[in-house]
This record gives C-alpha cells, structure tokens and sequence, in this order.
C-alpha cells in the first residue's frame, strides 16, 4: 500500500487518540491563527482559514475558540506569533519524508524534530531534498460506506476537475490540481456526495518499496512525527505490502 493513501488512513485512526490527548483543538487553533494572519480573517476571502475552521467544527471546537484563534492572527488579541515549518529527510529503506509544522520557536521545533527523525533510523535533510519527488494535489475522501456508486462518482468528479480516482483503499480518494480543488468540493456537494475529508497534500510521484524488516520502523518514524505537537502533517513515499501490513496490525 503505497505511503500516502496509508498514511491517510493512520491518520484518520490517530485523530481519534488525538482527540482524547486533546491535541487535536491545540493543533487546529495554531492552524487557525496562522491562517488569519497570513490571508485576513474573512474565511469567504481566504481558503486556508474556511479549511481550519471547517476541520473545527468537525472536531466540535467550540465557535468561540475559532474566533479567538481568528482574533490572535489578525491581531485583534495578543497572542504567540506561529511560522509555518516544513522539514524534509529520509527514513529507513531510504523513504522520503516532509514534515509540515507550525511553530512559535523554530530553533526548539528543528532540533526536536532532528531527534525524532536520528532515534527512528532517518535523517533530517535540507530543503529541496525531497521536495522534487512530491507533487501537491487536492485529495478528497469519500466513504465506502457513504452509498455512492464509483461510476457516478467518477463522472462527478472528472466534470468538475478530478484527475484521478482511487478505489483500492477503504474510501474512494479523488485527486485533482489545487486550482480545481474547490470546484470540486463544491461540485460533489451539489451532487449530493458526502465527503468524509478533504485536504491539499504532497502526492509521490513514485513509491519505495519497504520490506518486513524496515515497515515497522517507517511506521515508527512517521507516527513519531505526527504526533509531535507541532506538526501538521507527514508524508512520505513507502510501499508497504498487504501483507507485511496486515501482520503489524495496520
């Protein structure tokens, strides 16, 4: 199974452990106020805002918690100043991994992060390092469960800007070009089809197959690095077989 449609589905698991370890608001309110002081509080005039503030909601994140966060970037309220980080190295078996973060201490989050990736057998590279082997796509998910039939959802989502659907998971992931992403969402909205998530991502352009020796240490590597409280999101470009995925329980 390739790095990111597994990935995703780890993440989604971890969300609710997340969410008792109450990191998920922490992580969202950072997400929210650097959002409002890049691109202006009006989430109608900044994409970015209307997704965090949306992942807020989902996470029933009480409105006047959004609107603080809202005030602390742009500056309506006092508040730590955050910067947006992305990290980029290698795991076991050579994996490529990025790491996004949002941090108000950069020296602190770098070295943390460095340790992260040097105790799970990886290295911290430097920027551009593996940056080359992503693209940034918009994925959007789509439940199995939800009742839609694959053909109709394939030819919604190709009429309004998809380029690709995948089905080999357990939900249906349509990829499209982040100019295409929210005519997309708002396409399958007008068809009726709920949407279970929905992100910007750096997509692999190809994959490195992991064998049964390495999988559990990329695995390590990379749930190490999203449960940091700094970080927003890992990717990476493992291939891990069924197989081996099923004996690790994942």
């Amino acid at each position: 199974m390739g790095g990111h449609s597994h990935w995703a589905g780890i993440k989604h698991k971890k969300g609710v452990t997340d969410a008792k370890k109450g990191k998920v608001w922490t992580k969202l309110v950072r997400e929210i106020t650097i959002a409002a002081r890049l691109g202006g509080g009006d989430p109608n005039a900044n994409p970015r805002l209307r997704k965090a503030i949306d992942d807020g909601r989902a996470a029933n994140m009480p409105s006047d918690n959004v609107k603080r966060a809202i005030q602390r970037g742009t500056g309506e309220l006092p508040g730590v100043q955050y910067e947006d980080l992305t990290f980029e190295g290698y795991g076991p078996s050579g994996v490529a991994i990025i790491c996004e973060a949002t941090s108000d201490n950069r020296n602190r989050t770098n070295s943390e992060i460095r340790h992260l990736f040097d105790g799970h057998g990886g290295n911290l590279g430097v920027a551009g390092c593996v940056a080359w082997m992503f693209k940034q796509k918009g994925v959007i998910r789509v439940a199995r469960t939800a009742g839609v039939a694959e053909d109709h959802l394939m030819t919604v989502s190709l009429d309004h800007g998809a380029q690709d659907l995948d089905s080999s998971g357990s939900f249906f992931e349509v990829l499209c070009d982040p100019k295409d992403y929210d005519r997309l969402l708002q396409g399958l909205a007008g068809a009726k089809i709920p949407v279970e998530s929905s992100e910007m991502a750096m997509i692999p352009d190809t994959l490195v197959p992991v064998g049964e020796a390495d999988a559990p240490r990329v695995l390590e590597l990379v749930e190490a690095l999203e449960d940091h409280e700094d970080v927003k999101n890992v990717y990476s470009n493992f291939d891990i077989p069924e197989s081996v995925l099923a004996k690790l329980g994942g």
